[in-house]
């Protein structure tokens, strides 16, 4: 991508995040509102909504999944016949998927939309929930009438955490914060959440052992790597950012989750749950 093009897609996602960001603050007050006026609770049960609503934009990456699990035998069988043509197994991979009617860009506008409201709810809860006067007075300032009124003061406790700050515990003596219990959750549920989009890791490494081109092995080492370095940046982003998001994260992973095996079964988890009995083989069914 151009740097032009790079910037014209960076401006737009600002654009969005800004559009977006008014309507999302006005339905977090409208649920806290709603649910005890703890933020805490309005935070997951608005997560929630918004999982639920933007749902329907997740089928086309549902669909493309399965698709792409069900033939890919077949693009291991145009690896091993073009070798290192990559030319040529682009090209017949792309008639590939055209015949069998799949978009491998089928998800990208609801992980795109997943990104944009990620950044918009980080300038709700960063910039207003951390009840100073100042922050208050942001807050009303992205509220519709009658909400501007009723927002004086926030409740930003849920159990231990204070919603606006980061989801860490600070234990005496140790320089550093240790991560908190949804912090470690919102991690562990977007490793799960990977983790069982790529079923084909294993399959990948045995055919990448015939070719001698080492572009297979760099884009099996980046398949890979993705499934550690994402939940690692959750973390990462999880010790400066407010818990809001943390929370937010989780219940948009734990829908993910719910999605994927629901369409698709638990991928590359399922010879580890049923190594442990968790899951039962085609045999045992």
């Amino acid at each position: 991508m151009s740097p032009l093009g790079g910037f014209g897609v960076r401006s737009n996602m600002n654009i969005f995040t800004i559009i977006l960001t008014q309507p999302l603050a006005n339905g977090l007050i409208l649920f806290y509102n709603f649910f005890g006026h703890n933020l805490g609770v309005a935070t997951i049960l608005f997560s929630a909504f918004l999982f639920l609503v933007t749902r329907p934009l997740s089928k086309p990456q549902m669909d493309s999944m399965k698709k792409m699990r069900e033939i890919q035998p077949l693009v291991d069988k145009l690896k091993k016949k073009y070798g290192t043509d990559k030319m040529a197994f682009s090209k017949a991979q792309a008639e590939l998927y055209k015949q069998k009617g799949i978009n491998p860009a089928g998800g990208c506008i609801f992980q795109i939309l997943q990104l944009v409201i990620l950044i918009a709810f980080y300038q709700v809860f960063a910039g207003s929930l951390s009840n100073t006067a100042a922050s208050i007075t942001k807050l009303n300032s992205y509220l519709y009438q009658p909400f501007v009124s009723q927002v004086q003061t926030l409740n930003t406790n849920f159990l231990y955490l204070n919603i606006s700050k980061p989801d860490l515990f600070n234990i005496p003596g140790v320089p550093f914060g240790l991560p908190g219990i949804f912090l470690v959750l919102a991690t562990i549920s977007q490793f799960i959440s990977i983790k069982i989009t790529a079923p084909f890791v294993e399959a990948e490494k045995k055919v990448v052992k015939t070719t001698k081109d080492s572009t297979d092995d760099m884009q099996l080492a980046m398949s890979s790597s993705m499934m550690y370095t994402v939940p690692l940046m959750t973390l990462y982003f999880g010790y400066r950012f407010p818990s809001g998001l943390a929370l937010y994260w989780l219940v948009f992973s734990l829908g993910t989750v719910w999605q994927q095996v629901a369409a698709n079964g638990w991928g590359s988890l399922t010879p580890f749950l049923r190594r442990f009995g968790l899951l039962k083989s085609e045999a045992q069914k």
